[in-house]
């Protein structure tokens, strides 16, 4: 994994998101035949967790990936405000036990990683990785990516349907561009990897039999509206990060 690393990081950013999904599409059917929701991948999220903290670890990469405390203050976010928003909302309308006690103690494991498993991958590997020649490129190209990605909701057994997944999509684009933004501007990726776990996993204790069809539609819109509006207000009032050093892999 060094090796690849070292000979072309975009490359490894690749292969890390293939591997990525594909566990993630196996994981949906392997579920159901385990009998316990979520258990299969609360497995493999746990050890690609596993995997990749020991690489960052082992090869010092703390602060090229953003794990490590903002160079920015917190003021200059406006104190993550938004981002307590969209971490909570899901509980907007109460909490409920949606889940049996097992199903209920493997989503939180499979949520808690995937924001950490998300957030190195496209955040931290597959930006920096393309930062390194064309950062605005590397801004848009991570956004999309990660929107995109959660198409295969539609054909991994999830049981999303059509409507839902474009919505998914959107919100996950836009929360893509909010996050990489927080990451270039801060230098960390702990604000963003707290907040996509805390989203993902809140979700589990949503109350959903006080959503209708029009209350998600509007609350969606609500949120994508707001992610957008923070991120350009931090475009407009951050100061210019530096330029990601070319080849600095301990940076």
């Amino acid at each position: 994994m060094k090796k690849l690393y070292e000979k072309n990081q975009l490359t490894f950013a690749i292969v890390w998101i293939v591997i990525y999904c594909v566990l993630q599409s196996l994981a949906n059917p392997l579920n159901k035949k385990m009998g316990t929701g979520y258990s299969a991948s609360a497995i493999f999220c746990v050890l690609q967790t596993a995997v990749l903290f020991a690489f960052i670890r082992k090869n010092s990469l703390w602060k090229r990936y953003g794990l490590c405390k903002s160079s920015a203050s917190a003021r200059q976010f406006l104190y993550f405000v938004p981002l307590i928003l969209l971490a909570t909302v899901n509980l907007r309308n109460g909490a409920a036990l949606n889940y049996s006690l097992a199903d209920t103690a493997c989503r939180i494991v499979c949520m808690l990683c995937v924001g950490f498993l998300e957030e190195v991958i496209f955040r931290g590997f597959l930006f920096k990785a393309m930062a390194q020649d064309h950062v605005k490129s590397a801004i848009f190209v991570s956004s999309i990516t990660f929107g995109m990605g959660h198409v295969l909701n539609l054909f991994n057994g999830s049981g999303m349907k059509l409507g839902d997944n474009f919505i998914q999509i959107i919100f996950a684009t836009a929360v893509g561009f909010l996050f990489v933004t927080i990451f270039y501007y801060s230098g960390s990726l702990l604000p963003c990897i707290f907040t996509h776990a805390a989203i993902n996993t809140l979700n589990t204790f949503a109350n959903e039999g006080a959503y209708t069809v029009e209350k998600q539609i509007i609350q969606s819109l609500v949120l994508i509206v707001l992610t957008v509006a923070y991120t350009l207000v931090l475009t407009k009032t951050l100061p210019e990060s530096p330029r990601p050093n070319a080849r600095g892999r301990k940076s």
